[in-house]
């Protein structure tokens, strides 16, 4: 039976080859120069528009700034950290796609994606800290308003 298995196995082995192979060459294969030119110039004109739209968004919302009281004032902030960071997230991404255009192999597009993962995650970790510092501030500062606000209402009082 041990023959009858090996032989088998060889047989199913042989017949699979050429799909072996094939995946092996796949993994090398080199991306065409005109193709990956042609991803980088959209890449960069898609960089283009999203660095108009920010400074768009910037003007808004220093106009905004100017025209409202203090307490909108604080939404505004919010607002542009919002803004600067979907403009950073979109800065990324095209610079994502330029490296990936850049890959002659698609080991190396894996690579570079990966990458760019770890890096988008190490990101994602900074601005979940630091959001929680801001609200933790936040939080804090409104506490001590109202208590100093119920201080004086309180002496008021007595």
């Amino acid at each position: 039976m041990t023959t009858e298995t090996n032989t088998m196995f060889d047989t199913v082995k042989e017949a699979f080859a050429p799909v072996g192979e094939a995946f092996a060459k796949l993994q090398n294969m080199e991306v065409p120069e005109a193709a990956r030119e042609f991803v980088k110039k959209q890449a960069e004109t898609a960089k283009v528009r999203a660095a108009d739209v920010y400074a768009g968004s910037e003007k808004v919302t220093a106009a905004i700034e100017t025209a409202v009281s203090d307490s909108v004032t604080e939404a505004a902030k919010i607002s542009r950290n919002i803004q600067q960071a979907m403009y950073q997230d979109a800065e990324a991404f095209f610079a994502g796609i330029d490296k990936l255009a850049s890959a002659k192999s698609i080991n190396e597009a894996v690579q570079i994606q990966s990458d760019l993962a770890r890096a988008r995650g190490e990101v994602f970790i900074s601005r979940a800290k630091s959001t929680a510092e801001y609200v933790g501030k936040l939080v804090a500062d409104g506490a001590k308003n109202a208590q100093d606000n119920f201080a004086k209402v309180y002496n008021k009082t007595a």
